[in-house]
């Protein structure tokens, strides 16, 4: 049984920021090699904590250990902190060595047509080429970066020597994904150079023990605490006068009630008139609509049955309880494989384990978005704790105001439009238009599209058109955009250039190892079809035995750890 950890009261959140203040000074002079000693107490923390870690998040949301289903919780938690651990220190070890973090070689750098600068950050190392074969990523810079400037713009706490009064943030954790809140504590430490009191979401505050274990160090030497209770305790926190900035992973109604108060006219004239409440600064991811761009082809059926289960597993990861998970597919009205396409994804829903809907309110929402569209086809029968899979197809592109379009669901819920367009030009042209302008949200989005596609004429100037000319953080070709936050060396977070009235994504961008200043996007690019079936596909039966394997060897990369994972990938 999962058993609530009592909130705090405000005499301890007082004290806890008052050693945050006495406390951000030493941080902020902390020196580098310092603070790889800290990285690796937290690697090894990690490794003690992990198994148990697991054990819990799996209870909470009912799943059983030894399926793979429970290999989520090893990908989407220890590992990909130990993951963020590791390249942090390559990192900071470059800005020890080498005056600052380095670059894979000259030639990952380039020049789009469109003038924007592009650096190639992974494959980062050796092992990446071997364990994500075919897998590449970039980041495209703001249009004011250049090739001979980027690397001024990197590492920005850094460049003049750590130094500085320092800086108490206040970082509101996610309650779905187990990594957030520790990669977002991460990146405010290492990047921003900024001191953090976490508070936990009531969601998943059961990892709070955990994350305490491992960051033990950085809790006792004052760099870090961890704190629990609901919206009183974090609206106590946002008004304080010892929290100087603050961080939110969760939607944008709540960043709302942070900076322009509760809901309602008065908050709409505070927004009208620019006059918020908080005027402290505050970064931000807040969620989206994730829409993934079918580019019509030539497929082929073992590429349509790869492709459905690729969308399935982009809904039904953490019971789609994720900002990045599929919500609406946009397809070409009279693509021939439209309709065994859509019958594939049904059928792998239909087959995939349904699951626990523990996140508050997705009963509502699924309510909602199901009173919208009672056409909607559950893919398995509704019960107390469960909320299947389901598919609105043929869903009407032209009514923008459908909340399929403006309302992130937060729930199994997948929902397919069509665009009239007579080639897979046009259609590419016109998603992009679509998603720029009608779909909520710019955080994250996907383009599946052939290679035989890709070789008709104009279509790869026109995916990359596209990729340049999409308003979101993360632009991901053939694969789930997730990608983008897994990977580390990438940039996760909203594109770029929302103003606090109209937050929709959010500000800011968290992970980003190289440190890059001005990143505007990250684009990953993947295979079409892959020979080993990926350990986040939901389809696969041995994540479960995939996960631990792969949170060692993120600890600590070796040949022999690779090799039992690809030896575990075989069947999957």
């Amino acid at each position: 049984m999962i058993e609530k950890i009592q909130p705090n009261t405000t005499d301890q959140l007082d004290a806890m920021v008052q050693t945050l203040q006495a406390n951000k000074g030493g941080f902020a002079r902390l020196s580098i090699d310092a603070r790889i000693d800290l990285m690796e107490v937290a690697m090894e923390g990690m490794t003690r904590v992990e198994h148990a870690w697991v054990a819990k998040a799996c209870e909470a949301k009912g799943i059983d250990p030894n399926t793979g289903t429970a290999g989520e919780e090893w990908l989407a938690g220890p590992m990909l902190v130990q993951r963020n651990l590791r390249i942090l220190k390559h990192t900071l070890a470059d800005i020890r060595d080498k005056g600052g973090p380095q670059l894979r070689d000259a030639g990952c750098v380039r020049v789009a047509e469109n003038g924007q600068t592009v650096v190639e950050v992974f494959p980062f190392e050796s092992y990446d080429k071997l364990m994500y074969q075919g897998f590449s990523a970039e980041i495209w810079m703001e249009p004011e970066i250049t090739p001979g400037n980027l690397r001024d713009n990197m590492a920005a706490a850094y460049r003049d020597g750590l130094q500085g009064d320092g800086v108490v943030s206040l970082v509101l954790g996610a309650g779905n994904v187990a990594s957030i809140g520790p990669m977002d504590v991460l990146y405010k430490l290492f990047a921003e150079n900024e001191v953090c009191l976490l508070k936990m979401n009531p969601v998943n505050e059961y990892l709070g023990p955990f994350i305490e274990e491992a960051f033990a160090a950085y809790v006792d030497a004052g760099y870090l605490q961890v704190c629990y209770g609901g919206a009183e305790v974090g609206d106590y926190l946002c008004k304080h006068a010892g929290v100087d900035n603050i961080h939110i992973t969760g939607s944008d109604k709540t960043h709302d009630v942070i900076v322009w108060g509760p809901p309602g006219p008065d908050q709409d004239a505070r927004k009208k008139a620019g006059n918020p409440v908080n005027s402290k600064p505050i970064s931000s991811e807040l969620g989206n609509v994730s829409p993934i761009m079918i580019v019509p082809g030539p497929w082929s059926a073992k590429e349509i049955a790869f492709q459905a289960a690729n969308v399935a597993s982009m809904m039904c990861n953490n019971a789609s309880f994720n900002c990045n998970a599929a919500k609406v597919l946009i397809l070409q009205k009279d693509w021939a494989l439209r309709g065994a396409f859509m019958d594939a994804v049904e059928n792998t829903l239909k087959n995939a384990p349904t699951r626990k809907a523990y996140y508050p309110g997705a009963a509502q929402r699924y309510d909602t978005w199901l009173g919208a569209h009672p056409e909607a086809q559950a893919m398995a029968e509704r019960t107390e704790d469960v909320l299947p899979w389901t598919v609105a197809r043929d869903v009407d592109s032209s009514n923008h105001d459908d909340v399929c379009f403006t309302t992130e669901a937060f729930c199994g819920v997948l929902t397919e439009t069509t665009l009239d367009a007579p080639d897979a030009v046009s259609f590419l042209n016109q998603a992009v238009d679509y998603c720029n302008n009608h779909i909520w949200g710019t955080l994250n989005c996907s383009v599946v599209v052939s290679p035989k596609t890709l070789k008709e004429p104009g279509m790869k100037a026109t995916l990359e058109t596209a990729i340049a000319n999409l308003k979101y953080g993360t632009v991901a070709v053939n694969h789930w955009a997730a990608l983008a936050y897994g990977l580390v060396v990438t940039t996760w977070g909203a594109h770029p250039g929302h103003p606090l009235e109209d937050i929709q994504s959010g500000r800011g961008v968290v992970h980003n190892a190289l440190l890059f200043d001005k990143p505007q996007k990250t684009v990953v690019r993947g295979p079409f079809r892959m020979p080993i079936k990926p350990p986040w596909f939901v389809t696969n039966k041995k994540t479960h035995i995939l996960g631990p394997r792969l949170s060692a060897f993120e600890r600590k990369p070796g040949f022999w750890k690779f090799l039992k994972i690809a030896v575990g990938s075989l069947g999957g």
